[in-house]
């Protein structure tokens, strides 16, 4: 397994709060353990995992995709305690959808499974499952599985993080430590996500755990929140997940209290903004054969910032360009157009790398050694794009990769 850089913090779009340190990515918080072991899912390598919350008092979040087709785990965790979950088990290699009734039977049997396993009621074990869809999934081998990993738990994250990839190149995890004003908190997350990424989620998981102490409601805001400001802006091929899955866990092991509108309620909040953003970056980095990210922002009428950059960030056209380096604004001015059709005159103007390419609708000159610098610009791995369309106080981002070869070549052949 291909290892990550040693500093989670990378992204030039994503600033470490000072009041945070990094740990090993694979260390968990106070009161929590997890584990992954091969099941037989995938072909190979490790396919189920479980991560488990040992504290009573432990409180939950949770987040879903908004597709109307939704796999068997979202349905069956959507009716579960998700205010108060215990534990998840997760699986790879199979993302059981589209199997009607047997799939939920399957998802109920091996959430069945774990509580007992754990010593918990069935309601308090949140499922996730990802890859393939519309086949079924072994139930045999989830349950087996299930009992495996819970026999296998341990105090770190390696091989839970290793279970639950699919097309992913490598793990995507991390743990902080959190200096609060009353007092040091751990905060990790464990995610995957590679292809069939778009905003409104992406074909993605993120576990984030913390062992400060905070009230239900005020998790849940905390989630909510982050979630919006990451996996709700990335974008790797426009395509909108039937699995996305968030699930926050806080289980008061640390002994931290954070009261709500606290400013130890602001600094847990920074330090998930950060982790939940670098590690959707993390998804359009990795995305399947992807070599670069971009950065739209979009300025001006409230409601078409979105739909402007959503346009642009989703163009096959934009994201050639990209993978080229090839500092074509034709391409983005047109996306943008797209989204606003019959709103003609469209005049905007757009910056890229902070060179102005158009003004008020009119072309900018850009040659000769302005040109090659803007070309040697795009060329970096990561490239941002500035629009402003017409209107007013309106402002949103979307990150995006690009669109090349290995895409094509591994989408082809994902089933077989």
């Amino acid at each position: 397994m291909t290892s990550l850089p040693a500093t989670f913090f990378r992204s030039r779009w994503v600033e470490r709060p000072g009041h945070v340190a990094e740990l090993p990515p694979t260390a968990l918080p106070r009161g929590y353990r997890a584990a992954g072991v091969a099941a037989g899912i995938k072909r190979e390598g490790l396919d189920v995992g479980l991560l488990v919350s040992d504290e009573e008092g432990t409180v939950s979040a949770a987040r879903f995709c908004s597709n109307a087709l939704v796999g068997a785990p979202v349905a069956v965790s959507r009716a579960s305690h998700l205010d108060r979950l215990r534990a998840v088990l997760a699986n790879s290699g199979n993302a059981n959808v589209a199997d009607g009734e047997r799939g939920i039977e399957t998802a109920r049997a091996s959430q069945a499974a774990a509580a007992e396993a754990l010593g918990l009621e069935p309601a308090a074990i949140g499922l996730a499952s990802t890859g393939v869809i519309g086949r079924e999934l072994p139930r045999d081998r989830l349950i087996a599985g299930a009992r495996a990993a819970a026999a296998a738990l341990t105090n770190e994250a390696g091989s839970f993080s290793e279970s639950i990839l699919t097309t992913d190149r490598a793990p995507k995890r991390a743990c902080l430590e959190v200096d609060l004003p009353s007092g040091s908190v751990r905060l990790a997350a464990q995610a995957k996500g590679a292809g069939m990424i778009s905003p409104r989620f992406a074909t993605m998981f993120c576990f984030v755990e913390t062992d400060a102490e905070l009230e239900q409601h005020t998790l849940d805001l905390l989630t909510g929140v982050c979630v919006k400001r990451s996996f709700d802006r990335i974008s790797v091929d426009g395509q909108l997940s039937t699995s996305d899955t968030v699930f926050a866990f806080a289980n008061g092991a640390s002994g931290v209290r954070v009261e709500p509108e606290s400013d130890d309620e602001l600094a847990l909040g920074e330090a998930m903004d950060a982790l939940m953003r670098q590690l959707a970056l993390e998804m359009v980095a990795d995305g399947e054969g992807a070599t670069r990210v971009a950065r739209v922002i979009v300025r001006g009428d409230p409601e078409l910032v979105d739909p402007v950059a959503r346009a642009v960030a989703d163009s096959p056209l934009v994201k050639t360009a990209l993978l080229g380096a090839d500092p074509n604004f034709g391409r983005i001015l047109q996306a943008a157009g797209q989204a606003l059709a019959g709103r003609a005159p469209f005049y905007v103007d757009l910056a890229i790398e902070g060179t102005p390419c158009v003004s008020a609708g009119a072309v900018v000159d850009v040659s000769g050694e302005a040109l090659r610098e803007l070309e040697r610009l795009v060329s970096r791995r990561e490239v941002e794009l500035e629009l402003a369309i017409p209107g007013s106080g309106g402002e949103t981002e979307v990150f995006f990769s690009d669109l090349g070869h290995d895409y094509v070549s591994l989408n082809s052949e994902y089933s077989t």
